[in-house]
């Protein structure tokens, strides 16, 4: 049965940047009230902006949960602020349990799968990809991004791991290419991640490819959209590590994850597809246009109850807040948690560090000035991405902080979440910053 995957126009270059972008604040978070002597995990109290946000949205229903989450170190359980329910039309209330759609949150921890690799030698972080599939050997570049497939130029470079870890390989995405090759990928089922079992308007009906092998098959014999390490752009090359990761380990893509990211790190709620015994823990996604708000992917009948076509290591994972606080925790922790070795220190800092190629003009990027890592924008001491349905999440090794932002909802740009998160946050800290000099 045709499935409806995200290929939307209102997936914007704007909206992916809003929620691909950290969570900021820097060193003002230094001022942060909570810690170990706070044994609650609801810290709504010291943060009453942000609180006062996360409620506004829930109560005046436009988004069903609003769930923010800080954790310090390695303590055990991160403070949570907001909440809301599971669905706009049942009682159930979210938790740290509680099931995200978490898409492009699942970047970085494919991309730590593939510093886990490189850090073992099976893998180079400069080695071309067509050493482990032959079928990037010979690539061809368009000449224009949106034109005709048929005009192009032979690829100058070949592609390589760190391209495909930093978006700078070149090729493109089924949210982002325009014209003829976004209609190619449409065709050949070149899908990054699921959104609904029933029709949409405005998003096409694609067949996925029959698996990630047909997948990355089908990708090499679609021409690039620019030459490798030249240009940033936001791309399916974490995807196409999901195959990397399965020829190089002989592993499948998700077992590998299982075995190596999730089982150590006591990941025991994230997965490609949710188990039908866990569906009661399943938040709605809502779609949003013209201010109203309706169901997208109700969690009891979610296309992520099924089992994927091809299992996108670039947008196709749902987890829980705590789980993805156990990864930030591990990421903190320099590849080690609860005295579980997940990776080593060297796979970390690499991973999180800038790895865009010296050759790479990222002027007019999303990330000019900045950095990117293993699947995750690098930006100082801080490292992180977000999802398409609203959620966020980011380390800071300075501040030894892990942050992240639970909710539902499509396009990520019908509200401003983020400026008014962190609008919220400068305004809480200012009051404990002055609470702090008055006493």
């Amino acid at each position: 049965m045709p499935l409806h995957h995200i290929a939307s126009p209102a997936f914007s270059r704007r909206s992916l940047f809003r929620h691909g972008a950290l969570l900021a604040g820097g060193a003002a978070l230094t001022g942060l009230p909570f810690g170990r002597q706070l044994l609650a995990h609801d810290v709504a109290e010291n943060w009453p902006n942000v609180a006062a946000m996360a409620n506004r949205y829930v109560a005046d229903r436009k988004l069903a949960n609003l769930f923010l989450t800080f954790g310090w170190g390695q303590e055990d359980h991160a403070h949570t602020v907001g909440g809301g329910t599971l669905s706009l039309a049942k009682p159930a209330l979210v938790d740290e349990n509680s099931l995200y759609r978490i898409y492009s949150m699942s970047k970085p921890i494919t991309g730590m799968a593939t510093m886990i690799l490189i850090d073992e030698g099976k893998l180079g972080l400069d080695q071309p990809v067509a050493e482990i599939l032959p079928a990037f050997r010979d690539m061809r570049v368009l000449l224009d991004p949106a034109g005709p497939l048929d005009e192009t130029v032979p690829a100058n470079r070949p592609i390589t791991i760190r391209q495909l870890l930093t978006h700078t390989s070149g090729l493109g995405y089924q949210i982002i290419s325009k014209g003829p090759l976004q209609a190619a990928y449409n065709e050949q089922g070149l899908v990054g991640g699921r959104v609904s079992r029933m029709p949409i308007p405005g998003f096409p009906t694609i067949t996925p490819a029959p698996g990630l092998a047909v997948w990355a098959d089908r990708l090499a014999e679609l021409p690039l959209m620019y030459q490798p390490a030249t240009k940033w752009s936001y791309s399916c090359s974490i995807d196409l590590l999901g195959r990397v990761i399965e020829v190089v380990s002989g592993m499948a893509f998700e077992a590998f994850l299982k075995q190596r990211i999730f089982e150590p790190c006591g990941m025991t709620s994230t997965w490609m597809q949710v188990p039908a015994s866990e569906a009661d823990r399943l938040t709605d996604n809502y779609g949003v246009l013209g201010g109203n708000v309706f169901p997208l992917d109700p969690g009891a009948n979610s296309i992520f109850l099924d089992a994927p076509e091809v299992p996108a290591g670039g947008g196709g994972l749902v987890s829980s807040p705590k789980d993805y606080d156990r990864f930030m925790r591990m990421l903190l922790g320099y590849g080690t948690i609860d005295g579980k070795f997940v990776m080593s220190e060297n796979a970390v800092r690499v991973g999180v560090s800038d790895l865009v190629p010296a050759t790479v003009d990222l002027t007019g990027s999303w990330i000019e000035g900045e950095g990117h890592g293993a699947g995750g924008r690098s930006k100082g001491a801080t490292f992180g991405w977000g999802g398409a349905a609203g959620t966020l999440a980011a380390v800071d090794f300075d501040l030894n902080l892990r942050t992240g932002l639970f909710t539902q909802y499509m396009p990520s740009e019908a509200y401003p979440i983020r400026e008014e998160f962190l609008a919220a946050m400068e305004a809480d800290l200012a009051g404990m910053r002055a609470r702090k000099k008055a006493a």
